[in-house]
């Protein structure tokens, strides 16, 4: 039988889903975008009820702010521009340590050809 986990450590129950659909833990820069766009609601909508005292275009206001804010760091910010940079250079890291591995001692070997580039006389 599995132990449940104490209550200070961290256990692997079920993940946390947004609205039931969205897994913010296990899609990338999900968590700070919905920050970020709660952050954005919060001053849109304070912002403009300061400015105009209207309750109810504040609170849409708010909305439309978590909605611009949410989208625009998640699709065109740094978040999913960074990670797609990133995964990028990981598939360059990995094909360059394949190639590493399989031309190493052999007379494809780039390393190989730069050391003996002087020739051999005998």
């Amino acid at each position: 039988m599995a132990a449940a986990p104490e209550p200070g450590e961290p256990g692997k129950g079920k993940p946390f889903k947004l609205l039931g659909i969205l897994d913010v833990e296990n899609i990338p820069c999900a968590r700070d975008s919905i920050l970020y766009g709660s952050l954005g609601s919060v001053v849109a909508g304070l912002g403009h009820f300061l400015l105009t005292s209207r309750i109810r275009r504040s609170c849409d206001v708010g909305v439309g702010g978590f909605i611009v804010v949410t989208l625009g760091c998640w699709y065109e910010f740094h978040c999913r521009y960074n990670y797609a940079k990133l995964r990028i250079q990981e598939r360059l890291a990995r094909e360059g340590i394949k190639n590493k591995i399989l031309y190493e001692s052999t007379h494809l070997d780039p390393a190989r050809k730069q050391t003996n580039g002087g020739g051999s006389s005998n």
